[in-house]
């Protein structure tokens, strides 16, 4: 009489049945504490009640080219009108934003007296243009 004997293999696999259970539960416990965890603290915050102007502020186009040559709107000036103009430009309402364009070859000092310049005039909005770079 012959008797069965199991396979002597071992089982190298993973069950996943379980596995994809435990996961489940878990799912599930997440997707209630969720809603929970974000109305946690109730608010009543308030509501805007000024309307954008819809204008953006001027602007003012200050270039220092390569050799240190600074223009404004596309006028070379010196420093001296360089500083009486941005003084003219800080007491407009509301003040214009300055857009910077530097010369990639130009010495940081040209731009950092520019700068200086600006900020004794007392305008605090400033932009440096730069060009994107090709991909």
């Amino acid at each position: 009489m012959s008797f069965y004997s199991p396979p002597d293999d071992v089982m190298n696999e993973i069950n996943m049945t379980p596995l994809i259970d435990v996961m489940l539960v878990l799912l599930i416990v997440f997707m209630v504490t969720l809603p929970a965890m974000t109305n946690t603290v109730k608010l009543d915050l308030p509501t805007a009640t000024s309307t954008p102007t819809g204008t953006p502020p001027p602007h003012v186009v200050v270039a220092v080219q390569a050799d240190g040559s600074v223009h404004w709107d596309n006028e070379t000036v010196d420093a001296a009108a360089l500083s009486v103009r941005l003084a003219g430009a800080a007491q407009r309402q509301p003040q214009p934003d300055i857009q910077i364009y530097a010369d990639k070859a130009v010495r940081y000092e040209a731009v950092a007296d520019v700068l200086a310049a600006t900020q004794r005039a007392g305008l605090t909005n400033i932009d440096f243009v730069t060009q994107p770079a090709p991909n």
